[in-house]
């Protein structure tokens, strides 16, 4: 299976997310700055930005003549979740992972996401609200969680054993520790 073709809103955000310390930087326009590094067509980069800017992950802005771009918050925290993927080269260390969360229904858009972001861990459900895997969520999940103040609703557990692991175990191809 072939690599994904990288979008230019991604290429965008992956030029924001690397040069971010530099940034404010001026430009002579948001185009001129980032064409140095990437062969994104004129209108092409303009079409991204002004989609962007209207899911409110940038910010065009104009400070002495100059225009600037920058992340908002809402363009960090999808950074930090474009970054999340399951480390399946961990050794496991016989200990299961359990992530419990009790969000309200009306919230029901964050409860997805997280079961998104567990899911993309290589978390398994293991009852509604309750998540399991053999692997510690990675920092950049608990930044995130952290970030977006998800991390109220729930909490996590490590725990030497769970009854009965051989389904768990075959689903994550890993052999029984020696407790």
């Amino acid at each position: 299976m072939g690599r994904r073709k990288e979008t230019n809103v991604s290429k965008i955000l992956s030029f924001l997310e690397d040069s971010f310390e530099n940034l404010p930087a001026p430009f002579e326009t948001p185009y001129a700055y980032i064409r140095r590094f990437e062969q994104i067509p004129y209108k092409h980069y303009y079409d991204s930005v002004r989609q962007m800017k209207k899911r409110g992950i940038v910010e065009v802005y104009r400070k002495n003549q100059k225009k600037f771009i920058k992340l908002t918050h809402k363009g960090q925290l999808e950074l930090l979740l474009r970054g999340i993927k399951a480390d399946r080269e961990q050794k496991w260390d016989g200990k299961w992972r359990i992530v419990m969360f009790d969000i309200p229904e009306a919230s029901r858009s964050k409860r997805d996401l997280i079961r998104h972001l567990l899911k993309k861990q290589g978390f398994v459900r293991f009852q509604n609200s309750v998540f399991i895997g053999p692997y510690q969520l990675k920092r950049n999940v608990i930044q995130y969680l952290k970030v977006s103040h998800l991390i109220h609703y729930i909490r996590i557990l490590r725990v030497d054993e769970v009854d009965d692991d051989r389904e768990l175990l075959r689903r994550f191809k890993l052999k029984p520790s020696k407790r």
